[in-house]
């Protein structure tokens, strides 16, 4: 019960949270060089997955809603408007996840680091760890798109964020630092 607390508490200051004008966020990814962290789409109502889910297995998961896979590809089709450069596009290798890279940028590459660490910390902390040391050699031009979970962004940002929305990062500090955001 607890934990359902803190997502809703983290869900409601995410939708009532400052966002960026659409112009900075746009104007920022041109500039190359940011971490783009994304959280999957809109899912099917609950929180995390059922007891016996298994990666690979898409129907004992939590998966996008229609509507969410609608939002991944408004968020794919807003990027490529816009031209932005994409050089990675990896993500998680939770269902909801890869339907929205996939959906949204046509490619995706599964990597561990960004696996959802929901209801357990042990991993947290060496996966942010290698999450942190792999960005510090991106530079600009290039932009990497990562397509995780919402915790998993809270453990590289210390920031809410909800479904289908984009972070513009940049690594300080031990961290990733906001820069702009955008819901779609």
């Amino acid at each position: 019960m607890l934990q359902r607390r803190r997502f809703l508490a983290a869900s409601a200051l995410a939708a009532g949270g400052v966002r960026a004008q659409s112009t900075d966020f746009w104007a920022r990814l041109r500039e190359g060089g940011h971490v783009v962290l994304m959280r999957h789409a809109q899912t099917e109502p609950g929180v995390g997955d059922p007891p016996d889910f298994r990666l690979g297995e898409c129907a004992t998961q939590r998966n996008l809603s229609a509507d969410g896979r609608e939002q991944a590809r408004r968020i794919g089709e807003a990027f490529r408007r816009e031209a932005i450069r994409l050089d990675e596009v990896r993500s998680s290798a939770w269902c909801r996840c890869v339907d929205t890279a996939q959906l949204a940028f046509g490619r995706h590459v599964v990597w561990a680091p960004i696996n959802s660490f929901f209801g357990g910390t042990q991993a947290r902390e060496t996966q942010t760890r290698e999450v942190l040391a792999a960005v510090q050699s991106l530079r600009a031009p290039g932009n990497w798109m990562l397509v995780t979970h919402q915790v998993n962004i809270t453990a590289l940002t210390g920031e809410y964020l909800a479904m289908g929305e984009v972070f513009v990062t940049r690594p300080e500090g031990g961290r990733l630092r906001l820069l702009a955001r955008q819901t779609f």
